[in-house]
């Protein structure tokens, strides 16, 4: 990170390091050895020695996922590119999509996709009207689409009591609609592909399928490399945190 971009979050770390003995090591060069390895996909033992130990790093990024950091810092960071962007903090519409990926380490929750006969997870993700995240669930690619909502469903009504309007897929069933309509007060709407066989973009919902492309450039997001679903959400959203610093430096 530039100096710039590092002023945007210096604010919430020095918070943080009131508390508890001296580190060693700043909280700004561990921010950088995580992205390092969220960008590079590279193992936590292959991490270059212009960052801190390996170990240290690791446990670092285990104990700000417990701790919820990087919620925190999402919700910063996105309030402020939708300042800057003209937008009101606190967004009123939301698109929901899926994306399924292969796992390559042993953990919990991998399964074979009935549709797309993939083995591993499902990401599901909520973002807003300019692709940037609201929430993430990540669950095995065995529970269909309109199951796996239901959690990702529950965090956003959680987290943002002004959404109104969710755009989703032909995927979810009416009953799904029904139910969000009933029980959260949210207006569902179906956006169905084209039967034609041509490609034609599909309003609103490109925007969501950007923000898959947007991890995709990430080789870490390439595949699933995580052995439980925690780790997993809390590489999409350092992705996420990652790309909404560059705007703001």
């Amino acid at each position: 990170m530039s100096d710039k971009q590092w002023q945007v979050l210096a604010k919430h770390f020095a918070e943080m390091n009131k508390r508890g003995r001296p580190r060693e090591h700043s909280a700004r060069n561990m921010i950088n050895a995580i992205f390092h390895i969220q960008a590079t996909g590279c193992q936590w033992h292959a991490l270059p020695k212009d960052y801190p130990p390996c170990k240290q790093v690791c446990n670092t990024f285990a104990r700000w996922r417990r701790r919820g950091v990087r919620d925190v810092l999402l919700a910063l960071l996105r309030q402020q590119v939708r300042a800057k962007a003209g937008r009101q903090a606190r967004p009123s519409t939301a698109i929901i999509d899926s994306q399924s990926v292969k796992t390559v380490s042993k953990g919990g929750s991998a399964d074979m996709t009935a549709g797309k006969r993939v083995k591993g997870r499902k990401r599901h993700i909520a973002s807003d009207t300019m692709g940037l995240l609201l929430a993430v669930v990540v669950h095995s690619t065995g529970i269909q689409d309109r199951a796996g909502v239901r959690a990702l469903q529950i965090r956003l009504f959680l987290y943002f009591e002004s959404l109104k309007t969710i755009f989703v897929d032909g995927s979810y069933s009416c009953s799904l609609i029904n139910w969000a309509l009933s029980m959260l007060g949210w207006n569902m709407q179906v956006i169905k592909r084209c039967q034609q066989r041509v490609f034609r973009v599909l309003p609103k919902r490109w925007v969501v399928q950007r923000a898959f492309a947007w991890l995709s450039q990430s080789r870490r997001m390439s595949k699933d490399y995580e052995v439980s679903v925690a780790s997993a959400e809390a590489f999409i959203k350092i992705a996420c945190i990652r790309r909404m610093v560059r705007p703001l430096r």
